[in-house]
């Protein structure tokens, strides 16, 4: 059967390649660097096809190296929410993956699921109904997820023709772009010269999420140094503390997941004007006193509240 599963649901890691996907090359170094986040995502993806021992899975993804493994756990989930929802009579998978030996992943993980909704038809046209079944706050970044794929996977239509994807509510769609904008980091490989012009081609709605994925991504997968940092936070102009809220979360996830990365804390240091482990604990502590059952998601007064705390005279 997992021979089966493999055949009928594996990816090739040619799939993420610049060349493949037809994303720009500025800067030989970024593309590799970038070309290793999609291969380790694929690797973990495969490697979930090949076992139902969630544990076993976990203790194989371990041994990525720890600046990259939490695509390959990211990648995991993906696979995971496929099988359960196409192959459901051994389901669970997931949430035994989440709830144990993942647990420390959780933010990848998510957003691992937004790859899988991206890719069934009837879970597309249910997103409700999916995020009803996971975590309330966390599970909004598997639409994050989501956005990330289709720019990855449908450049033409995500960024290009700037449509959204059927089955979204309007707040969906805010969480969208910020995944969306994360995907503008690899499709613009990295390129600080192209993406505000990228972003600045959407309209003024939707721009505040998309720099809130670049700072996620530029913080989270790396692939820029101090100098194009500084460039990007100076075109972000208004969005910086956009920018900071997206560097604080990959900084957060990075702590939790003890995958703490130079870079990381390069792009906090200028993103947030805190060191990696600073920022994280401001979206802790933001999180302590957040209310529930408002109209308002709690995922995006959690956002609001981490925007807030990094505003200076600069970034208004």
């Amino acid at each position: 059967m997992r021979q089966v599963f493999q055949y009928a649901f594996g990816l090739s890691d040619q799939e993420t390649t610049f060349i493949r996907r037809g994303f720009h090359t500025g800067n030989p170094r970024v593309r590799d660097r970038l070309e290793d986040v999609g291969r380790t995502f694929i690797k973990g993806y495969n490697q979930a096809l090949e076992t139902s021992d969630v544990d076993m899975l976990a203790q194989r993804l371990e041994r990525t190296n720890a600046d990259l493994r939490g695509f390959a756990f990211e990648g995991a989930a993906t696979a995971l929410a496929l099988l359960d929802h196409l192959v459901p009579w051994h389901g669970g998978r997931l949430r035994r993956f989440i709830n144990g030996p993942a647990t420390s992943h959780i933010y990848m993980t998510h957003v691992g699921v937004g790859w899988a909704i991206a890719r069934v038809p009837w879970l597309r046209r249910n997103v409700d109904k999916c995020l009803a079944q996971l975590d309330p706050l966390l599970g909004w970044l598997a639409i994050d997820g989501y956005g990330f794929q289709s720019g990855f996977f449908h450049a033409t239509n995500s960024i290009g023709a700037k449509t959204y994807p059927n089955g979204l509510s309007k707040y969906a769609r805010r969480v969208f772009d910020q995944g969306l904008g994360r995907s503008l980091w690899f499709v613009e490989g990295a390129d600080v010269s192209r993406i505000p012009l990228t972003i600045a081609s959407f309209h003024n709605t939707r721009r505040a999420d998309l720099w809130s994925g670049i700072g996620l991504a530029s913080a989270y997968a790396g692939g820029a140094d101090g100098p194009a940092l500084e460039c990007l936070r100076e075109a972000a102009k208004g969005y910086v503390t956009h920018m900071a809220q997206g560097a604080a979360f990959a900084a957060k996830a990075r702590e939790r997941a003890g995958n703490q990365a130079e870079h990381t804390e390069t792009a906090c240091r200028i993103l947030c004007g805190l060191s990696s482990e600073a920022a994280a604990s401001v979206t802790d502590q933001e999180l302590e006193i957040l209310p529930t059952g408002g109209e308002e998601p709690a995922y995006e007064i959690w956002r609001k509240k981490i925007q807030a705390r990094f505003v200076t005279e600069d970034s208004v």
